[in-house]
């Protein structure tokens, strides 16, 4: 069979691989699109993955098209965040006082995903194989042949890989990871709260223990707790009522009574380095890419950023000598993005420390309580964590 040749191919069609997808085709690029399965058709109920998109992913997916194809009533904004610490230690982060409209958008995660579908559906620019699984993958000089389960052939000269955190791609082209577990577990759910949250988004670090509580519109909260594993299995295996309560009280019934609506879901918790991120011909996106701790909400943000860099690099090289797959050209995307990720899971994981430390309780909540009283500092927090 001949193969059906392409400049770019891409390996998983989650958020950050439908969104480097779409953007490439925008780009006039001849991209393909590969992934197991399509995503679900969203229906009324709350789905339990939650992301707090900051501003400049928000731009991003709308110059590329999927943002416009949001429910505007399945989104909320949010205005202020309060932190606070196990002694009194405390900061509040507020869009107006920063000169900014708001923080960032708390959005379900399938009804992103199925806005960039749309989006790729209706642009056509993107081959679109699915559901479809690789076979193999050999490289070639400068191209790489991908064979299909369904039989077809794929021929590229840069094949992405966004297939998460056990990726294959990255296996494959043999970029080393390291993965250091946590020892804890994120729970997730969603409730109905008694009093209205205004767009706050509410955090609690405990000696342990992280809880968030993400505003969703209307009187409902998204909560994320990072936990020990042991305590997230038992939340797990709550009844609604118990649960429901447990949560109430560790957030000190800031919202009123809560009422769970759906089921909670637990996820180990781990810090992902990748060695390198490109080889010839191979270059990593999102989770693929890297993991950092949830406790900022960063990690599908970085994701976001890592494909408008790579696009942009892209775009940029677009050479009659060289190809996608040019590691020369690639190199400008690694280097664009290393320093972002590494300060991001240097302060996620510093933060990690520092939280679960109980000889620094008092050099954290001092440092919160300082932090709060520069307004200064408070707006330039703000806008770093927006950019």
């Amino acid at each position: 069979m001949n193969p059906e040749r392409y400049q770019v191919v891409i390996v998983g069609a989650g958020l950050v691989g439908a969104a480097a997808a779409l953007a490439l085709g925008r780009q006039g690029l001849r991209v393909a699109l590969v992934e197991r399965q399509p995503p679900a058709v969203p229906d009324e109920s709350w789905d339990t993955r939650i992301y707090a998109i900051s501003p400049a992913s928000q731009r991003f997916l709308k110059r590329i098209g999927a943002w416009q194809r949001m429910d505007v009533g399945r989104i909320q904004p949010v205005f202020r965040m309060d932190v606070a610490g196990d002694a009194r230690g405390a900061v509040r982060l507020d869009a107006y006082e920063a000169g900014v409209s708001h923080l960032a958008t708390i959005l379900e995660s399938g009804r992103l995903q199925a806005a960039l579908w749309q989006a790729l559906q209706a642009d056509g620019n993107v081959a679109l194989h699915c559901p479809e699984t690789i076979e193999s993958l050999v490289r070639e000089e400068a191209s790489t042949r991908l064979v299909l389960a369904s039989g077809g052939v794929l021929e590229t000269g840069l094949v992405i890989g966004a297939d998460g955190a056990a990726s294959r791609i990255r296996e494959w082209a043999g970029l080393a990871s390291t993965v250091t577990p946590y020892g804890q577990s994120g729970v997730v759910a969603n409730f109905e709260c008694e009093h209205p949250h205004r767009g706050t988004a509410f955090q609690w670090f405990f000696e342990s223990d992280i809880l968030a509580w993400l505003p969703l519109p209307g009187n409902r909260l998204s909560m994320v707790w990072s936990t020990t594993t042991e305590h997230a299995d038992a939340c797990v295996d709550l009844d609604p009522a118990a649960l429901a309560a447990q949560v109430q009280a560790a957030g000190h019934g800031k919202l009123g009574e809560l009422r769970l609506l759906t089921p909670a879901a637990a996820f180990p918790l781990r810090l992902v380095r990748v060695e390198a991120v490109i080889a010839p011909g191979v270059a990593l996106l999102g989770d693929a890419a890297h993991g950092v701790h949830p406790l900022a909400g960063q990690g599908v943000n970085l994701g976001f950023a890592d494909a408008e860099s790579l696009v942009a690099v892209l775009s940029r090289h677009r050479q009659p000598h060289s190809h996608c797959g040019d590691v020369r050209v690639l190199q400008h995307y690694a280097r664009e993005r290393a320093e972002p990720v590494r300060r991001m899971q240097a302060l996620t994981h510093g933060l990690h420390h520092l939280f679960a430390d109980p000889r620094a309780r008092w050099l954290r909540n001092t440092g919160m309580r300082l932090v709060d009283h520069l307004p200064p500092l408070k707006a330039g927090l703000v806008r770093a964590a927006m950019s």
